[in-house]
């Protein structure tokens, strides 16, 4: 994740709140006549046109929260982040994780989209940093380690889409995490949105064991 998408997570946060605040009596009707959690928070994208990331704060408030020294707090915290950043959220829809999917690598049907991350980055797929070798041999090693548990390897898919890779090793007792996203869709927010997916995924195929985030960097031209 990037410092401004970082930015842009905490403001699109800070914007739900503040109008959560403002439109305090119709959230909490909502929230009172949802039948639980994900429905209220369903209602509440509804009701005030946020995202799920968003309306998650919203539900996750605190009493303190909604102090006017809070309030002010939060309106503070939004006019700075306005100033930091150059986009709004509508120019990086991805961000928010909405459409974004993670789903298992396939050797047969994914070996179109490694091939170009192969090309790209021009490393190996292990995350060792050595020189990649040869496609079927990158593959077959990654199905080694993938049959071993030694590695988790997702595509990320937008619709029929795919945009992506997130690439789980394990190494030294830690999950190194990469993820790489494709020239064409990048500066949409995929990036973010694929590092919110992948924890639960990563924490799922290694139980208790720490995340550690790694940026791959691309291939000397």
């Amino acid at each position: 994740m990037t410092d401004q998408d970082r930015a842009a997570a905490r403001r699109e946060i800070a914007d739900a709140l503040l109008t959560a605040l403002e439109r305090r009596h119709e959230v909490l009707d909502v929230i009172v006549e949802s039948s639980d959690r994900t429905s209220a928070i369903d209602a509440i994208t509804a009701l005030l046109g946020t995202s799920r990331l968003g309306s998650e704060a919203v539900m996750g408030m605190s009493f303190d929260q909604l102090t006017k020294d809070s309030r002010r707090r939060i309106a503070k915290e939004l006019d700075d982040l306005n100033s930091q950043l150059s986009f709004t959220l509508k120019e990086r829809p991805a961000s928010s994780d909405e459409s974004l999917q993670l789903r298992p690598f396939s050797h047969e049907a994914d070996r179109d989209i490694f091939a170009i991350r192969t090309q790209e980055v021009g490393a190996a797929g292990d995350g060792s940093g050595a020189p990649a070798g040869e496609l079927d041999d990158e593959i077959r090693s990654a199905l080694d380690r993938l049959g071993a548990e030694e590695a988790a390897w997702f595509v990320a898919v937008d619709g029929e889409q795919k945009v992506g890779m997130v690439f789980g090793e394990l190494a030294g007792g830690e999950v190194n995490l990469r993820i790489w996203i494709h020239p064409d869709h990048r500066k949409k927010g995929y990036g973010t949105a694929a590092l919110r997916k992948s924890r639960s995924e990563m924490a799922a195929a290694f139980p208790a064991v720490p995340l550690v985030i790694r940026a791959p960097g691309a291939a000397p031209r």
